[in-house]
């Protein structure tokens, strides 16, 4: 995820908690600002928007090359909106190869991309929320048929929650729309909303994980479902795929001739998938040139020891998580992931994960909102705070006893043994699985942890529920009621623990629909308390963004709220 999952896998996809409020007016462009620059949120309060990417003027690069960039697994699903697909490897293919609207700066602020659309207004009519939008005449797909007002309407119908068979993974925003009709052209599309959407600049957006859907691939289920399955039949964008190397684990991309926009810098982009533990020795020997180093001290370290490398950090918006399965039978009832969350010492897994990455932990107690941030506020009633003997008292309340000389917890004949399901190849993960064997087993709670190919984590694994706990990385965007829904709504496609409330729904639903700051806030902070009652996530600690990248590559790196722009990716002269 939006796609509100964007998990990151072995530092570890399947949901994105959405961490920043933001203004959506109209920006600076993107890449335009400079490394770690600060800014303003709403309020005045400082807000997290450093970048770190070596932004540089397109005059300042060369004209062709290669870009090398390591993924964690090579994708079957292509559709970045389709339930199986909202993963890290698929989103930074895909952003390169499908339409999407906005470019977003440092701050989250957003600007069109004139290369798809020209503007968006919003406007009242008949008292409901109007957003007109105006496309590029020139922009079209790979196949030759242009992107027009049937494209976002495609979209709309296939994200807007009402046939169930459209696999998607949130309907935030989109179910909100209640029509999407030509405008005085083709080239434009006017949406009428039956609810207020204040995030509907989330639609179509780069940052936020939403491209626009080419019509023909996604006007049935059968459709959005499968067209884009182990097969990419049609992009609209600065690059155009070649070839798909199963054997070598590589997507290969080539400059689209039929681009419209700024011609892109780079010949090629050749995404190559392989284990997190290995992306920096593989960096090393130059088999990549850009990776996601994730909260690895020692990827970091070696890293920054790489001649011509630096590592480019900037405090993203980004979240170390621990899921319980709340369809899972030990956990099926609240009081026990309750005492779960008691039991867990999250500061002590926090220091030992940022251990030697120049970071400073911070306990974070919100599952929105990051400390410092106008508005943050700790809602947890007690449930953040580490608390082994509430933790046994719960469980003894909740029926899960110890007896005789048994040191776990059992109930009508069951022990109360829980499954933690990792991606091999993550030695954060490992470190977190020992730690975790070790405090939940203090109370009486056994752990099993089973770890998973990283290659098929995400789809076999984390994406079909099969875990009772899980560790993964969630990356934010700048709208955090749109994020954060299909994480946190009941029957959401991107909930990965598969519970909630109607009062969570509720106030999500209220931020999305505020109309001032305050309100907002309020309404974030609502979710937040019926987040921690839930007990179907917690956030370990804010996990910094820090990427291995070659030092003469521009325009790349540790983005925080602001978008890549393909096209502008190149290596100085």
């Amino acid at each position: 995820m939006t796609k509100p999952r964007f998990p990151l896998a072995a530092t570890a996809s399947a949901a994105a908690l959405a961490l920043l409020l933001c203004g959506c007016s109209s920006g600076a462009g993107a890449g335009a600002a400079a490394d770690d620059a600060a800014d303003l949120g709403r309020g005045g309060a400082p807000r997290m928007t450093q970048l770190s990417v070596n932004p540089q003027p397109r005059t300042a690069l060369r004209q062709g090359g290669t870009l090398q960039w390591g993924i964690d697994q090579l994708p079957t699903q292509w559709n970045p909106l389709q339930v199986d697909g909202a993963e890290p490897a698929t989103t930074a293919v895909m952003k390169a190869l499908l339409p999407t609207f906005w470019h977003s700066d440092a701050g989250g602020g957003q600007r069109p991309d004139q290369a798809f659309l020209l503007n968006a207004q919003e406007s009242t009519t008949a008292g409901r929320q109007t957003v007109t939008w105006t496309l590029n005449p020139k922009a079209h797909w790979s196949d030759g048929t242009p992107i027009t007002w049937r494209d976002l309407e495609a979209t709309w119908k296939a994200l807007d929650g009402d046939d169930p068979a459209y696999r998607t993974s949130s309907t935030a925003g989109f179910d909100r729309v209640a029509s999407v009709t030509r405008g005085r052209d083709d080239f434009q599309a006017v949406m009428v909303f039956d609810r207020r959407f204040s995030e509907w600049q989330a639609m179509f957006n780069n940052v936020a994980g939403v491209p626009l859907l080419p019509a023909a691939y996604v006007d049935t289920a059968e459709r959005f479902n499968t067209s884009f399955l182990d097969r990419i039949p049609v992009t609209a964008g600065p690059f155009k795929p070649v070839g798909i190397d199963r054997g070598a684990g590589t997507v290969t991309l080539a400059a689209d001739p039929s681009w419209w926009g700024e011609r892109p810098l780079l010949d090629t982009i050749v995404f190559r998938a392989m284990d997190s533990d290995v992306m920096a020795d593989a960096f090393a020997r130059g088999r990549v040139d850009y990776f996601d180093i994730g909260p690895d001290a020692v990827g970091y370290r070696a890293t920054r020891a790489v001649p011509g490398a630096e590592v480019r950090k900037a405090g993203g918006p980004n979240v170390r998580v621990l899921a319980l399965n709340g369809r899972s039978a030990p956990l099926s009832d609240p009081a026990v992931r309750r005492a779960v969350l008691r039991a867990v010492d999250r500061e002590s897994i926090a220091r030992a994960d940022l251990q030697g990455l120049d970071w400073t932990y911070v306990p974070m107690n919100n599952h929105f909102l990051v400390p410092g941030q106008n508005g943050y506020r700790d809602n947890s009633a007690g449930l953040s705070q580490y608390d082994p003997a509430a933790a046994e008292q719960a469980l003894d309340e909740a029926g899960w006893r110890r007896t005789g000389d048994s040191r776990i917890r059992a109930k009508d004949g069951q022990s109360l043994t829980l499954r933690l399901v990792v991606p091999t190849g993550s030695i954060l993960a490992a470190n977190e699985s020992a730690q975790l064997v070790q405090m939940l087993g203090a109370v009486g709670v056994k752990v099993s942890v089973e770890a998973r190919p990283t290659a098929d984590f995400f789809d076999s694994s984390l994406g079909r529920h099969d875990f009772d706990l899980t560790l993964y990385s969630t990356l934010g965007t700048p709208f955090p009621a749109t994020s954060s829904s299909g994480t946190f709504q009941q029957n959401a496609g991107g909930n990965p623990s598969q519970v909630g409330s109607t009062a969570l729904d509720r106030a999500l639903g209220d931020a999305a629909s505020a109309t001032g700051t305050e309100a907002e806030y309020e309404a974030i902070n609502s979710a937040d308390a019926e987040a921690w009652q839930v007990a179907g996530m917690v956030p370990l600690y804010q996990r910094p963004a820090l990427f291995g990248v070659r030092r003469y590559l521009a325009n790349l790196g540790a983005t925080g709220l602001s978008d890549t722009v393909y096209e502008n990716i190149g290596f100085q002269k």
